[in-house]
């Protein structure tokens, strides 16, 4: 008889996910992923302006509240044939860099570290030994033994209190976690220092975007600031930046650094996948070129990190064998239709509002690990460097990137790679200024049929908008998002999805606590919240829990 084990919402994530699971000899042995919540903004986009969607779409998400603004600005331009000034490109690239510089960081310390960091075992640290593994290990001057030991009363007063808040719930005192009592209090202390960091990373997106969260001022044909092209606005927006980088340099970086060698073995699990894909993001001229971006295009097959395989959006099929749509086959968005047709949740049919796109049929993770790797075997420089020393420092083969470890080792690097390119854009911008060069809007006619494309890399993944424009309005949109890649479900084929895939072979000590699930699932950041139903087949029993 089947032991089943209900996680019922998994928080720390966005959105509704369900992921089932069998457990069998203390590992996943099978999985299904469900997206259980229908939006339907393909469907009442239709008939309306182009210039609209933008505003629209940038809600189908409350995280990632910048890019599907830019990814549907892109589409109708393409659509309609308009090239934007240099300075709409280089603004346009510094809110996005914003986003990610803000999302990352709070993902690591907010939704994802509390996987490797036991909070309850922070109350046993020496402050002293903190104070030294922090000086060690980070350059974060109020880290002394004062404020550790300071923390650690106002903790210790927090759990008596019995109202952990974020905290409660934890699988606190869990075999599977490994840090010494001052690493989890060194976290702890990261993890509220990073909370007010990001609102002053969210007041870089405002300064050029108008406000945070969706902005406002990128629209089709550039960018509406040109009011804020000036010393005093640019000076806010940098100085932001280069705290922002102390904090991802001096802070971030090193504490991932510091996790990674307590939990190495998580280098070998929730990687089987292996095929990577980037879109490609932040153009670095106005050429259009897909690999003359930060971030080029490129897809990574079967792990050969010795090739790039090229990649085009007419590669791109999305299946709905086991969605909840009507299915009229595997389809390019181009020509993609939404047609909800709820039938219940069967894991042998249908059971998933996400769709499965394919590229040639093949299963692709999306997100930072795709992104750093695709840049890496691209031969960019910089991002080279990063990945190499990391990984010298960690003493670790390159193939340890397939993994949880792997995905939460790329988003940091990833973090610091794009500041740093963020600092470069600033000087591009105050050198146009300079020269008198305001302009960030071109002029446009809008056509009364066209078809267009806008591809981006939102901070989870690869994100791509298409739209059909007939009598000036939007016959058909579509959008294929990063947690439709890598949460979708199975294909027509049988294939699972990247989630799917991940979770076969992840370890679980404790049915009754699957915590492990948990690393593997948020090491992809999954927009969605989610419920894990765990299967034992060697059991019988039903378990419910609530976990922040």
């Amino acid at each position: 008889m089947a032991q089943r084990i209900v996680i019922d919402p998994v928080t720390r994530i966005e959105g509704h996910l369900r992921i089932e699971t069998e457990v069998e000899g203390g590992k996943v042995t099978n999985a299904w992923s469900s997206g259980t919540l229908f939006r339907g903004f393909e469907i009442f986009l239709r008939n309306r302006d182009p210039r609209d969607a933008w505003y629209i779409t940038q809600r189908i998400c409350g995280v990632c509240t910048y890019v599907h603004n830019i990814a549907s600005v892109l589409c109708v331009e393409n659509a309609i044939g308009v090239q934007v000034p240099d300075n709409a490109r280089i603004i346009r690239n510094l809110i996005l860099g914003a986003q990610y510089l803000h999302d990352h960081p709070v993902h690591f310390y907010h939704l994802h570290a509390l996987d490797w960091v036991d909070v309850v075992s922070a109350l046993k640290a020496n402050p002293k030994k903190t104070a030294i593994l922090s000086s060690n290990s980070n350059n974060s001057p109020k880290d002394s033994e004062s404020h550790f030991r300071e923390l650690q009363k106002k903790l210790q007063a927090f759990v008596d209190s019995g109202q952990l808040g974020p905290f409660a719930n934890g699988y606190w005192g869990h075999s599977a976690y490994k840090l010494p009592p001052e690493a989890n209090l060194m976290a702890v202390s990261h993890y509220l220092d990073a909370l007010e960091m990001q609102v002053k990373i969210a007041q870089m997106m405002a300064i050029f975007g108008g406000k945070n969260p969706h902005p406002q001022s990128t629209v089709v044909g550039g960018v509406t600031c040109v009011a804020d092209l000036n010393p005093e606005r640019i000076g806010q927006f940098n100085f932001r930046l280069k705290e922002a980088n102390d904090f991802i340099k001096n802070v971030y970086i090193p504490d991932v650094l510091t996790v990674a060698p307590f939990y190495l073995e998580w280098g070998g699990i929730g990687g089987q996948l292996k095929n990577y894909l980037a879109w490609g993001a932040f153009p670095l001229d106005n050429s259009g070129d897909p690999l003359k971006q930060l971030f080029p295009r490129g897809a990574i097959m079967n792990g050969d990190l010795s090739r790039i395989v090229e990649v085009s959006p007419e590669d791109c099929t999305e299946h709905v064998k086991h969605s909840w749509y009507k299915d009229n086959g595997a389809k390019n968005p181009k020509v993609g239709e939404t047609i909800p047709e709820y039938t219940g949740i069967d894991i042998d049919n249908k059971y998933s509002w996400l769709k499965s796109p394919r590229i040639k049929d093949n299963v692709m993770e999306v997100g930072p690990l795709s992104r750093m790797l695709v840049a890496y075997v691209r031969g960019n420089e910089k991002a080279k460097k990063l990945v190499d020393s990391t990984l010298q420092k960690l003493n670790l083969p390159a193939t340890v990137l397939f993994s949880t470890l792997g995905r939460t080792a790329a988003r940091a690097l990833e973090t610091m790679y794009i500041g740093e390119a963020m600092e470069g854009w600033v000087d591009e911008l105050i050198a146009n200024v300079k020269m008198g060069n305001l302009s960030t809007y071109s002029n446009y006619t809008m056509p009364d049929k066209a078809f267009g494309i806008g591809l981006t890399e939102a901070p989870r993944g690869a994100l791509g908008h298409w739209i059909e424009i007939d009598g000036g309005k939007i016959k058909n949109y579509q959008c294929v998002v990063p947690t439709t890649w890598n949460g979708s479900p199975r294909d027509s084929n049988g294939n699972p999805g990247p989630f799917e895939q991940s979770l076969i072979g992840t370890p679980v000590a404790d049915p009754k606590q699957p915590l492990e699930l948990l690393r593997t699932i948020h090491s992809f950041d999954p927009c969605l919240a989610c419920s894990v139903h765990v299967i034992d087949k060697e059991g019988g029993e039903i378990y419910k829990f609530k976990v922040s």
